[in-house]
């Protein structure tokens, strides 16, 4: 039996949605690219008012420009990241295991993290931190980012700092 997810899951298109169906018993709006029409904004507030939301857009630059509009309508909408491949190639278990861990920012991030931990835990200048960032994010849900991205995105989930060296140690233990 599939896992059922209650929230509703904005998607780009009708590929990502089979993708979805294959992984988990979910509902999905299509936002059919970039240039988002009126019918699907109010669909996507109303599932919003109803039953919460978790964008699941593609890594690309198009799938990014459309998480980052809908946030801005949404803060409170949860995100999910695939890594590194598009929401319609993605394995049943990858799409599982981002949707599992979604996560919402918060409005108000508070510091947790600053961009001396980043240097001193190799996420920046150091010769493999686009591959540690790429891991790290990939291990707490929040997706891929620069150096000041990734730094931002650490604070506004509210990560915490046991989980942040959890997963670090996870990853050079792998």
């Amino acid at each position: 039996m599939k896992k059922k997810i209650s929230e509703i899951i904005i998607v780009e298109g009708r590929h990502d949605t089979d993708a979805i169906n294959h992984a988990v018993d979910a509902h999905t709006i299509e936002t059919h690219g970039f240039g988002i029409k009126k019918e699907t904004w109010d669909l996507i507030k109303k599932a919003h008012e109803t039953r919460g939301i978790i964008i699941l857009t593609d890594p690309d630059h198009a799938g990014m420009q459309i998480r980052k509009r809908i946030k801005e309508s949404f803060p409170e909408a949860k995100e999910a990241h695939i890594k590194g491949s598009e929401v319609e190639d993605a394995s049943p278990e990858t799409i599982i295991s981002a949707l599992s861990s979604a996560r919402c920012g918060r409005e108000y991030s508070e510091e947790v993290f600053t961009f001396s931990d980043m240097i001193r835990n190799g996420l920046s200048g150091d010769q493999n931190s686009v591959s540690k960032r790429r891991d790290l994010g990939d291990k707490l849900g929040i997706g891929y980012g620069s150096t000041k991205q990734f730094l931002n995105k650490l604070n506004l989930f509210g990560i915490r700092k046991e989980d942040f060296y959890e997963a670090l140690q996870d990853r050079k233990n792998s």
